[in-house]
């Protein structure tokens, strides 16, 4: 089952998430800063859960994009009362409400660990001139090397994983940013421009528009 690292503001009380997640069988630590997963001996978790019950939106927002740069999937668990002042553009890579049953936490964890990780399956792909390393985070066209935000990058793996298949924006949507995301498909065709504007070339062209529909990835000729 399952490793998590519960990240809270406080030392010594522990999250009532923790509870939960050892009732659900999973094993978990609770620390205040991810740091702590820097010490020897210390394997790292499968994924990060942020409690905001104890974290201001400005912790919250370096703790995640922390945990993006280190590539480990998390969390945020948001309680129902403070709901309505959840900020999306903290951009998790999923979102529960608090409290939690086992079942729901189970699925959630396992669900930000897929969209980091991606299914089981070779981990360098390669589409003509455009090679994805999802092992070291490193996209190169023609040997050059792209940088890309972290959900271009899950937006480029995710398109050239399934070539030819259309995805609406809502589907691109959900399994990118979360159903449980609060903005709107707009997001989808600004990150995909932005995709576009990195990768692509007068002689490189890898994302099409479908109208009125959603994006797909060119299959190979």
């Amino acid at each position: 089952m399952y490793q998590l690292f519960i990240l809270v503001n406080h030392g010594g009380e522990l999250s009532a998430l923790a509870d939960t997640a050892d009732r659900a069988g999973m094993s978990c630590r609770v620390g205040i800063e991810l740091h702590q997963l820097d010490e020897n001996g210390v394997m790292p978790p499968d994924a990060v859960i942020l409690d905001l019950s104890s974290l201001s939106q400005s912790e919250a927002r370096l703790m995640i994009e922390e945990c993006h740069d280190r590539r480990l999937p998390v969390v945020a668990a948001v309680p129902r009362e403070a709901m309505v002042d959840y900020d999306p553009s903290l951009n998790p890579d999923e979102m529960l409400f608090s409290p939690v049953s086992e079942a729901e936490l189970t699925a959630r964890v396992g669900q930000a660990i897929y969209r980091v990780s991606g299914p089981a399956g070779p981990k360098l792909l390669k589409v003509g001139d455009l090679s994805i390393d999802q092992e070291r985070y490193e996209v190169t066209v023609s040997g050059r090397r792209v940088a890309l935000t972290y959900k271009e990058f899950q937006l480029l793996v995710l398109l050239a994983s399934n070539p030819g298949r259309v995805y609406t924006r809502e589907a691109l949507l959900s399994q990118i940013w979360g159903y449980d995301y609060l903005g709107g498909t707009r997001t989808v065709d600004v990150h995909i421009r932005r995709l576009r504007s990195k990768v692509e070339s007068p002689g490189h062209s890898f994302v099409e528009t479908i109208w009125n529909v959603g994006y797909r990835f060119k299959a190979p000729a």
